[in-house]
Parts: C-alpha cells; sequence; structure tokens
C-alpha cells in the first residue's frame, strides 16, 4: 500500500515561493499520474497540477499555470510554487492514481486517487 507524506508548506508574503514536496513510501513505479490538490476552507477540493512519469505529460489548473512547477524524481513528487498569491492559501495534499484511472493530461478529480497524504499547509498572507 503505498503511502504519502507532505512536506515544505508554511506562511509566506503575496508573491514569495514554496516548494512543496511528497515522499512516497511502498512506491512502485508506474505510468500513472501523480497529483497535488488543495482545498481551502468552506471549497470543494480542487486539482492544482498533477504529472504522468511515463510521458512525462503535465496539467495545471489556470489558476497556476505560469507559477507552479510539479516534477518527479521517482518516489518523490514536487510542486514549486512562485509568485505566490493569497487566493493560493489552503491544505495542499499529494495524492496518487494507483489504478491507471486519469487519462493523460485530463483534469484529475479527488474520486480518481486512491492513495492520499495529510496535507500541507500553505498560508499567503497580502
Amino acid at each position: 500500500q503505498e503511502q504519502l507524506v507532505e512536506s515544505g508548506g508554511g506562511s509566506v508574503q503575496a508573491g514569495g515561493s514554496l516548494n512543496l514536496s511528497c515522499a512516497a513510501s511502498g512506491y512502485t513505479y508506474s505510468s500513472n499520474s501523480m497529483a497535488w490538490f488543495r482545498q481551502a476552507p468552506g471549497k470543494e477540493r480542487e486539482g492544482v497540477a498533477a504529472i504522468w512519469p511515463g510521458t512525462g505529460t503535465t496539467y495545471y489548473a489556470d489558476s497556476v499555470k505560469g507559477r507552479f512547477t510539479i516534477s518527479q524524481d521517482y518516489a518523490k513528487v514536487y510542486l514549486q510554487m512562485n509568485s505566490l498569491e493569497s487566493e493560493d492559501t489552503a491544505m495542499y495534499y499529494c495524492a496518487a492514481d494507483s489504478d491507471g484511472r486519469v487519462v493523460d493530461g485530463h483534469v484529475p478529480h479527488p474520486y480518481q486517487y486512491n492513495a492520499w497524504g495529510q496535507g500541507t499547509q500553505v498560508t499567503v498572507s497580502s
């Protein structure tokens, strides 16, 4: 069973940067996607970015394009976040699609992912 542990969250001022990391234990390399989701208080969990290791395909939500970069190094997934805005404040979760439900490049939805981390808080002050 794959287990995911996020780190790297914190509090920054608007315009600042953070680099989130997700370490996967029990990880078996696959071409299936891994993704970052976020959830702000009172809002639904949304897919921020996803990566398909087999093809190198990535997905970004419109709200983070040009500011966030997702990358993977075997059993670790990273989310480099630059030019942070107050609207980026949320709990960020790493997720893995062990069953290959998400088609390359398609919008990731929470129900498609079957392994989740505990989350790391990102707070951006303006």
